[in-house]
């Protein structure tokens, strides 16, 4: 009976100590680090969503924000240079690109030239990798893998190509990739081209290649699928891709960023 009993309180003990302690980690991590804020604010100017990305990748950076952070938007009609692209890349003068109301920027991004506008979901994943493995490559499939799995909620096949950041299905490229990470904190994202206007593609050399080789959710299905549907499977698939345990869309932020830009 007396080791019965002395087992029990050693039980006991351990079970305590246990709980002492995940009560101590809990109380030292304050928010949930795999939590995640969702900012959608619709159509934005290239160079103002530029900046909602750099103040929430100081808030990041200085501890103001534990979350990750994953913005969701479309841009008005934008050509974007990364890294490893050039002027040479688009095929039209700079100057009546302008008069058409087309903006032109040039990016800390990886990759090439490619285009933004209305009808193409934009995801900036504001995140510290630190929690992901510190691993760029990994990074980068897994945005993939989000992307493959969203479209295969609406019956798409799609996959990789050797080589090439991105998501294709067959030989046609449905979203490109490029990011940027400093001190393991990431900033851009990925284009998801949803119902947009493949046309504008032809005025640049999309990713070095040529603008027939870009396609979109609407021209595989031939049916004009609603953005915010889209976006509800992405958000499911980032849940689940990178392991967070929730995603919920948040105001407050973009707001106060509004009342001081």
């Amino acid at each position: 009976m007396r080791k019965v009993l002395e087992k029990k309180q050693k039980k006991l003990l351990i079970e305590c100590s246990s709980e002492k302690k995940n009560f101590r980690l809990e109380e030292k991590l304050g928010v949930d680090k795999r939590s995640c804020l969702l900012i959608k604010p619709g159509i934005l100017d290239y160079k103002k969503a530029l900046n909602l990305q750099e103040s929430i990748f100081k808030a990041k950076k200085e501890g103001k924000i534990e979350e990750e952070v994953l913005i969701f938007l479309q841009h008005p009609p934008t050509i974007t240079i990364g890294k490893k692209g050039s002027l040479n890349e688009i095929l039209m003068d700079t100057s009546k690109l302008k008069q058409k109301g087309i903006s032109i920027y040039n990016t800390g991004r990886g990759g090439r030239v490619t285009y933004h506008g209305p009808g193409q979901i934009v995801g900036y994943p504001i995140f510290d990798l630190r929690k992901h493995k510190k691993d760029l490559h990994l990074y980068l499939r897994n945005l993939e893998e989000v992307i493959i799995k969203s479209l295969s909620d609406f019956g798409v096949k799609a996959g990789r190509k050797k080589g090439l950041t991105g998501v294709w299905v067959n030989e046609k490229k449905i979203a490109s990739i490029g990011v940027q990470v400093k001190n393991w904190i990431s900033m851009h994202g990925f284009a998801l081209n949803v119902n947009c206007d493949l046309s504008y593609f032809k005025l640049i050399q999309p990713c070095g290649m040529q603008a027939e080789v870009m396609t979109s959710l609407n021209n595989i299905l031939q049916n004009n699928v609603e953005i915010e549907r889209v976006e509800e499977s992405l958000v499911k698939n980032f849940k689940k891709i990178f392991h967070l345990t929730s995603i919920k869309i948040d105001t407050s932020f973009y707001k106060s960023y509004l009342l001081v830009s």
